[in-house]
């Protein structure tokens, strides 16, 4: 029986390897493995931070996740820090600035995305208080689910996107297999899909 060791730690090899398998072969400060340990799957209760986390997703389309990562610092910069209020507030010289800013994503239809997205989160906040209530008040649904209310309330969110986005802050399951040693980090952070499990 082939399996992965690293770290005390004890994985059998799939036949093709899975996200965590990969995760775990590589050095502790590569930026794969520092994202996989310490934000992917956890729950976020921040609205500008989920609003960070669906802008990187949205960018990630049709590109690695490792050029999304290396550049975060410079998103971070160029979109005033995720701030909603800040981004929904962008105008024409902000859109020309970040279609010539080479630390991030030049693309029209992303850029669009995350200003209209930042508008429409500044609605949900006022309905709802949070982004973060929003999303507690229609978990859970199934991806299926979780797609159309997307669609309908976002721009540049596709199935993956969403699918992406919600296991990443722990609403869907999936971010980790179980035997991964971060997967029970995970659970004690009480994720949204986890408490579905336990309330089925």
């Amino acid at each position: 029986m082939n399996y992965i060791y690293r770290e005390n730690f004890k994985i059998k090899r799939m036949q093709k390897p899975s996200y965590c398998e990969a995760i775990l072969l590589m050095d502790k400060d590569n930026v794969h493995r520092i994202y996989h340990d310490n934000f992917y799957g956890f729950p976020i209760e921040d609205d500008d931070e989920l609003f960070e986390r669906l802008v990187l997703e949205i960018n990630q389309a049709g590109l690695s996740w490792d050029t999304i990562l290396k550049k975060q610092q410079n998103f971070r910069k160029a979109y005033q820090n995720f701030k909603i209020k800040k981004v929904a507030a962008f105008n024409n010289k902000d859109f020309e600035r970040l279609m010539n800013d080479a630390g991030v994503i030049r693309n029209k239809l992303k850029i669009n995305a995350a200003i209209e997205n930042a508008k429409a989160i500044l609605k949900i906040q006022k309905e709802f208080g949070s982004f973060k209530n929003w999303l507690d008040h229609y978990h859970p649904k199934s991806k299926e689910e979780w797609v159309k209310i997307f669609k309908t309330t976002f721009k540049f969110t596709g199935g993956e996107i969403v699918n992406e986005f919600l296991m990443s802050t722990g609403y869907l399951a999936g971010a980790h297999i179980e035997a991964c040693p971060v997967y029970k980090k995970v659970l004690k952070t009480r994720p949204a899909f986890f408490l579905k499990q336990r309330s089925t």
